[in-house]
């Protein structure tokens, strides 16, 4: 899927799946939501509004208030590709998101997802 079909995706959407592959793997939407929030800066209020005004991936991550600084120590592979070595910064931002997720749902705990 090219990155422009990527970066128009609803936001809100994708948060969707978040929340139910989380929850299959007996994850809580709340340990979501502090995950996202973590990365992007945005509290639960303003997580929550983005949500809710149907933003796509471009606009959440571009109105993030801040990437969070170890954001950078995200490491590994999504969807085969290693996110380390991703050089289009919004799509490395999206992936970060997605790898993060993806620890959740492997069990692993918070403070290790949140790069404590």
């Amino acid at each position: 899927m090219p990155n422009s079909q990527i970066f128009s995706m609803k936001f809100s959407d994708i948060y969707r799946l978040y929340i139910q592959k989380s929850e299959r793997k007996n994850r809580k939407k709340e340990e979501v939501d502090q995950i996202i929030c973590w990365l992007t800066g945005y509290d639960w209020i303003e997580l929550h509004q983005q949500i809710n005004q149907g933003c796509n991936l471009e606009t959440f991550f571009t109105q993030a208030p801040s990437i969070h600084p170890n954001a950078s120590l995200i490491k590994g592979k999504v969807c085969g590709v290693r996110v380390e070595d991703i050089e289009d910064p919004l799509m490395q931002k999206i992936r970060y998101l997605d790898k993060l997720i993806d620890e959740l749902a492997q069990g692993k705990t918070m403070e290790k997802i949140l790069r404590k």
